[in-house]
């Protein structure tokens, strides 16, 4: 496993009233998140990044607005809907 290291100023930690641990865990589950949604890795390899079993991420997914299925929700109605007017 490889370690990246980002510097930021102690600041950051005062503004959002966290700890660095919290914090590192954080940047670290929305960089994992992001680089889903941009379609750069796997659920399975996000959750890696995120420091989390893949299930979890799957849960976490949702909570932040994302498709484990890789589409939005309005995307998913679009193709539904689609799907049924095609079958008639």
């Amino acid at each position: 496993m490889h370690t990246l290291t980002i510097e930021y100023p102690s600041e950051v930690l005062w503004a959002l009233h966290q700890e660095p641990a919290e914090f590192e865990s954080e940047a670290r589950l929305l960089l994992a998140l992001k680089l889903y949604e941009t379609g750069k890795l796997t659920t399975g390899l996000a959750a890696q990044v995120a420091g989390v079993p893949r299930v979890a991420f799957l849960f976490l997914l949702g909570q932040y607005g994302l498709s484990p299925f890789g589409e939005t929700p309005e995307e998913l109605e679009d193709d539904l809907i689609n799907a049924r007017a095609a079958s008639h």
